[in-house]
């Protein structure tokens, strides 16, 4: 078990914004998180990345453990040592410097420069897009872009997780295909993902399993061809 989530209750001052959830991510698994704005699901993925603090939320109990060991109170950086990477919601670029600068930034703690070198290569390849305005003020990218550099920024992290928080919010539709073929990309090369999305359509289409999030708490989990076809779900998330 690459991630394991036990009974974590999270507050944000006096509203309970997690009770008690357990979930768990299998190492070469895309594993997604769908249900209501407000049910809780960033706050969950927040609590795993090490920024729940910082938006004035605490972790009240319970356990987080990666790899077999507790990450629970770890800082950002500490996470991101041990393999454990955020793509935030809103992308987050460094708006005033160049597509390759925020690649370079993506790099911030490593030390081997010929693999840096090649990683960029990786991602340019990976997003084609981005080759083509690596000397571009991210600022300028259209939505869609900034999303692929904020992707390609937390891969030149050498993630063993990648934690993507709504990474379609806010895309047009071909942006949004796009986004999501890609994360099944990237989960081919051995990433693991943990997803949050809003469309959970497209999420369910590319991930194995799912955790479905409704005030605080996780109230059904399946794997997502069955969850595609369940009629509760269907009819709250699917339109149907």
């Amino acid at each position: 078990m690459l991630l394991e989530v036990e009974n974590l209750t999270a507050r944000y001052e006096a509203i309970t914004a997690l009770k008690e959830i357990c979930f768990d991510v299998n190492e070469g698994e895309i594993v997604t998180m769908i249900g209501p704005n407000g049910a809780g699901k960033s706050t969950a993925l927040k609590a795993v990345s090490g920024v729940l603090e910082a938006t004035d939320g605490t972790i009240e109990s319970g356990e987080i453990l990666f790899e077999g060991e507790s990450i629970k109170g770890l800082r950002t950086d500490e996470l991101v040592a041990k393999g454990i990477c955020l793509v935030p919601e809103g992308r987050r670029v460094f708006p005033t410097m160049t597509v390759l600068e925020n690649l370079e930034m993506g790099a911030y703690k490593r030390k081997d420069k010929t693999a840096i070198s090649q990683d960029i290569y990786m991602v340019l390849t990976l997003f084609p897009q981005l080759k083509e305005r690596v000397k571009q003020k991210a600022g300028t990218l259209s939505t869609g872009e900034q999303q692929m550099l904020a992707m390609g920024r937390a891969l030149m992290l050498k993630p063993k997780l990648l934690l993507a928080d709504e990474p379609s919010l806010g895309l047009s539709p071909n942006f949004v295909e796009l986004v999501f073929d890609k994360l099944v990309e990237i989960n081919g090369k051995g990433t693991t993902i943990l997803l949050v999305e809003q469309n959970a359509s497209e999420a369910l289409k590319i991930a194995h399993r799912a955790y479905v999030f409704s005030i605080g708490e996780i109230v059904l989990k399946d794997n997502c061809e069955s969850l595609l076809h369940n009629e509760e779900v269907k009819k709250a998330f699917l339109g149907g």
